[in-house]
């Protein structure tokens, strides 16, 4: 009787999502500087995915694993800017219940996907450097597809049993989040019902998603290192980073924010910094990985210049 009275007194069915700042007015500014950065990020990572496809040079598993990573950049971002775009054009901040448990459901997954998918790559560079003779026999097809579907899965059903406890939730208060996009801890804060259930999963479940593959991901670096550092020949050591330092790049931007993000109190002062540096992991690092990729990779470089010269022959023909 008490739980039916609880729930009929439930009368939020819509959030108020304030964004980067306080004012419900249009920002034209804003706007345009995050459209360019969504622009750049769907071409950069869907070129990738493109060249990855394409070029028979790039069918081997560190490519493989390049394009997934795009891929799952390009959904982080289109679950995130269209609707800040859209706030920042019209005003508009207000979003459903429903489109806010969803807009959750896809952050949290592809956050934790991408957790995984960071420490299969490092497995991937472990191999080819500390195991070079292994590599082949052990980094087969049907192991990358594997690693790739376990990383889909951790995220999206340990997201799921996320969703099922968030969905028990009552909010009969305040709708208003401070955020630019729906996240746990800013609806745990509107939740009008005891949250101490939710909040032991979430600890049990950033365990999981989150320091285990950061530790795995050490693991494999830490090998690393210590193999690049034996190799007598300065070249031999440069030419054993370089086929990795585009990775650990990512993996220091990607872990260093959500770092910073997660472990700032949570204060009046510092809410504003927090926003700011979650922007660097939800927005700039998808807009940084196919920089990172294509800058600092040879052989994409090289699949860049024959896709040119083929579309060169094409135009002139």
């Amino acid at each position: 009787m008490l739980d039916g009275e609880k729930r009929n007194q439930t009368g939020v069915i819509e959030f108020i999502l304030l964004g980067l700042g306080n004012t419900s007015e249009p920002q034209p500014l804003l706007f345009f500087l995050f459209l360019i950065i969504y622009l750049l990020t769907i071409i950069g990572n869907l070129l990738i995915i493109v060249l990855v496809i394409a070029d028979q040079h790039l069918h081997i598993p560190m490519y493989f694993f390049l394009g997934n990573l795009s891929f799952l950049e390009t959904c982080y971002s289109s679950n995130i800017l269209p609707k800040m775009l859209t706030s920042l054009l019209t005003g508009d901040r207000i979003i459903t219940m429903g489109g806010c448990l969803a807009q959750y459901y896809f952050f949290g997954s592809c956050a934790a996907t991408e957790t995984y998918l960071l420490a299969a790559m490092s497995y991937d560079r472990y191999l080819a450097i500390c195991k070079p003779l292994l590599y082949a026999s052990i980094m087969s097809r049907k192991l990358c597809f594997q690693l790739i579907a376990g990383a889909w899965m951790n995220g999206l059903l340990v997201n799921g049993i996320m969703m099922f406890l968030i969905n028990e939730l009552l909010f009969c208060g305040p709708n208003i989040i401070d955020h630019y996009f729906c996240e746990l801890t800013p609806l745990q804060k509107l939740s009008c019902t005891e949250t101490s259930r939710i909040e032991l999963a979430t600890f049990l479940l950033a365990f999981i998603l989150t320091v285990t593959p950061f530790v795995l991901t050490l693991t494999s670096y830490f090998s690393i290192i210590t193999t690049i550092m034996k190799i007598k020949s300065s070249i031999g050591r440069q030419k054993a980073f370089s086929s990795c330092s585009s990775h650990l790049m990512v993996v220091c931007l990607f872990y260093g924010t959500i770092m910073i993000v997660y472990m700032l109190p949570d204060t009046p002062t510092l809410r504003h910094l927090n926003k700011i540096f979650s922007i660097f992991y939800t927005i700039l690092t998808p807009l940084a990985n196919p920089i990172i990729y294509t800058l600092r990779n040879k052989e994409v470089h090289k699949t860049l210049s024959r896709l040119q010269n083929k579309l060169t022959h094409f135009w002139k023909w």
